[in-house]
């Protein structure tokens, strides 16, 4: 079960924590007071022991470490982690619907969806936090940073697995807009089905022999010389799906920075959005069976 935090949020974020490892059994601790192990355990750049002195750290009841305790085993510790300073996304976020349990949003081009790495301030739950005053806001699903469109979040812990298990069992329909390169010698409606793992550390996904796990429909809109509108229709969610077989189907999709291959682009460039857009998501509500149907106004071009 998640462990609450005696800290407040702090600009829309949630609390970090640590947790102390035993010992060995046996075996002294290698610290020798709480100040020890956070300097050791924490980047340099946290600055523990001037955070320790302004009562920044905390255990589960809240209370501030001096750092002068003896070490403690198996205890959590909770600190607010510094920010990274960020390139602000200069897009807005409308919110398409709100409801007791929802808040529908159509999310631009990149933007996280939640706060990971470099993007902390400059995600989409932040940015809902704040201006709704709701802190308490979690995703129902997630889309990627470069990919725009129909993002769900829920208001409150109480609703917050119904929702989940919509999107974990399948129970929502996504249909997605693409514009990528345009392969004649393919026949359409096109099935693409294989297996997707992504190695830890690896900016992509791979696809790999072994039994399938990602499937996509790809259905063709309208032609355009060498490329060409898509309707997708993914049946599973695996990361990078949708990039990652367009791509090695030869279907490459406009403005994608990892697919087929990695190329830099700096924070502040936001002049070429990925050619992705979450259009339409629907799926019955688990906990008033009303029928929930929202549409994206993004465009791909």
């Amino acid at each position: 079960m998640a462990r609450r935090s005696p800290l407040p949020q702090r600009d829309g974020l949630d609390a970090s924590w640590v947790r102390t490892p035993s010992p060995v059994r046996g075996e002294a601790p290698p610290w020798e007071t709480m100040r020890e192990f956070l300097v050791e355990r924490l980047p340099a750049h946290a600055e523990v022991v001037a955070r320790l002195a302004a009562g920044e750290f905390v255990d589960d009841a809240g209370r501030a470490l001096t750092g002068d305790e003896a070490y403690r085993p198996a205890t959590f510790v909770w600190f607010h982690r510094p920010l990274p300073a960020e390139v602000p996304v200069p897009f807005p976020m409308p919110v398409l619907d709100r409801t007791d349990n929802l808040v529908v949003v159509d999310k631009p081009h990149f933007l996280a969806t939640t706060p990971r790495g470099a993007h902390v301030r400059e995600t989409a739950l932040v940015r809902l936090r704040l201006a709704l005053g709701l802190p308490d806001l979690a995703p129902a699903h997630r889309l990627d940073r470069l990919t725009a469109g129909v993002l769900v979040f829920t208001t409150h812990r109480a609703c917050r697995g119904a929702y989940a298990g919509v999107f974990q069992g399948g129970g929502a329909s996504k249909t997605y807009e693409a514009i990528g390169r345009f392969d004649p010698s393919l026949s359409f409606p096109l099935r693409l089905v294989g297996r997707i793992e992504k190695p830890r550390g690896s900016l992509q996904a791979v696809q790999v022999p072994g039994p399938a796990n990602a499937e996509t429909l790809v259905e063709v809109v309208e032609v355009r010389g060498g490329f060409a509108r898509y309707r997708l229709s993914p049946v599973t969610g695996k990361t990078h799906q949708l990039r990652l077989q367009m791509a090695d189907a030869g279907l490459a999709l406009v403005g994608d920075p990892l697919y087929p291959v990695v190329r830099e682009v700096a924070a502040d460039d936001f002049s070429t959005p990925l050619q992705l857009v979450a259009r339409r998501l629907r799926f019955t509500d688990p906990l008033d069976g009303v029928e929930r149907d929202w549409v994206s106004g993004r465009e791909v071009v």
